[in-house]
């Protein structure tokens, strides 16, 4: 098993994925892709019900800091994602995944922000509202952005599109 973070990390993430194999939240599975290595998980997320992603399933990768859980992981869809809070790359940009402390662009609150009390499940239960209500005003993608509030009919031909290919349709 990867020992590349802390006793604590490991510790933790070991109890956080045990939790979501008991008790997944629906339409999400997480895990980690490999038992050698704990702090790269693979994440699939079925799209939201009533939206241009209902229908879909979205893997996306999380990597974990040697640090876990005083540090946020990252997130990052596998496949193509148009979405103003994911960047061009398919990082997920959301509060609960940013630095623990004050935004230094004064956007965000302090409590909005990652902290030690968050876990995996709040995580992906926060993607999943966010594919269902994006934050435009805050946008990773700017086009899609743009696209949100100026054109939703075009927004919501390219997400569905995207989700198509997505299950290889």
């Amino acid at each position: 098993m990867n020992r590349r973070g802390t006793p604590t990390a490991l510790k933790r993430l070991m109890t956080e994925y045990k939790e979501l194999t008991t008790n997944p939240p629906e339409g999400i599975t997480a895990g980690p892709i490999s038992e050698d290595d704990f702090f790269k998980w693979e994440a699939l997320i079925a799209g939201p019900d009533d939206t241009p992603y209902e229908g879909g399933i979205f893997p996306a990768i999380i990597t974990f800091p040697k640090d876990y859980p005083l540090s946020p992981p990252v997130m990052k869809f596998t496949c193509k994602m148009f979405h103003p809070n994911v960047y061009a790359d398919g990082t997920v940009c959301i509060s609960i995944l940013h630095p623990p402390g004050d935004d230094p662009n004064m956007y965000e609150h302090a409590s909005e922000r990652w902290s030690p009390v968050q876990s995996v499940e709040k995580i992906l239960i926060s993607v999943v509202s966010m594919l269902a209500e994006p934050n435009d005003e805050s946008g990773a993608n700017i086009e899609a952005s743009k696209m949100w509030r100026s054109d939703r009919k075009q927004f919501e031909q390219i997400v569905r599109a995207n989700t198509r290919e997505t299950l290889g349709l």
